[in-house]
C-alpha cells in the first residue's frame, strides 16, 4: 500500500503534515479548491478514505453517499445516486509527478471500495479551465462521462464514474 491512512486525530496531533498537505493542496487550488486548517480537517473527519503519500508527495479525499460534505459536484452524485465513492480530490505535488502515485492511490481505493460493498466511485474534471492531464488520467483509469455541469462563476465540470468489477 503506497497511501497511508490519513484521520482527523493526525492532523491534529502533527500540525506539521495537515500544513504540508495544506501546501500541496492550496498549490493546486485551481483544480481542486482552496482549503482552510478547519476544513480540511472536517473533511478527513467525514471521509470514506483519506491517504497520504509520506512528505507530502500526494494526497487523496474521497466520500461515501451518506458523508456530512457539502461539495456541490458530491451533492449532484447523492441525487442521482443510491451508493458510490466520490473522489473530491487527488493531487500529486510536482516532484512526485510521473511516479505513478495517483494510479496506485487510485487502485488502493479501489480495493478499500470493493471490501466496502461499493460498486461505484466517481469524480469530477474541470472543462472550464480545462484539465487535459486530468481527463486523460481518468480515461486511462477508465471513468466515462455520467454528466455535466456550469457553474455561474463560468467553471464547468464533466462528472464521470467507473464501475469496480
Amino acid at each position: 500500500m503506497i497511501g497511508l491512512t490519513l484521520d482527523p486525530e493526525t492532523l491534529v496531533r502533527t500540525p506539521g503534515l495537515r500544513d504540508a498537505l495544506l501546501a500541496l493542496n492550496n498549490g493546486n487550488a485551481v483544480e481542486t479548491s482552496w482549503l482552510e486548517p478547519a476544513r480540511i480537517e472536517h473533511m478527513v473527519a467525514s471521509a470514506f478514505a483519506a491517504l497520504h503519500v509520506p512528505e507530502a508527495k500526494a494526497l487523496l479525499l474521497t466520500f461515501d453517499q451518506s458523508a456530512d460534505y457539502d461539495s456541490p459536484n458530491f451533492l449532484w452524485f447523492r441525487e442521482r445516486l443510491e451508493r458510490f465513492v466520490y473522489i473530491d480530490r487527488i493531487i500529486v505535488g510536482e516532484q512526485a509527478r510521473g511516479l505513478g502515485l495517483a494510479r496506485q492511490l487510485y487502485e488502493q481505493l479501489f480495493d478499500l471500495a470493493r471490501e466496502a460493498g461499493h460498486s461505484l466511485v466517481t469524480c469530477e474534471v474541470n472543462s472550464t479551465p480545462p484539465n487535459p492531464g486530468s481527463d486523460a488520467f481518468h480515461a486511462a483509469m477508465g471513468f466515462a462521462e455520467a454528466g455535466s455541469m456550469t457553474f455561474t462563476e463560468g467553471k464547468s465540470v464533466r462528472y464521470l464514474t467507473r464501475r469496480l468489477d
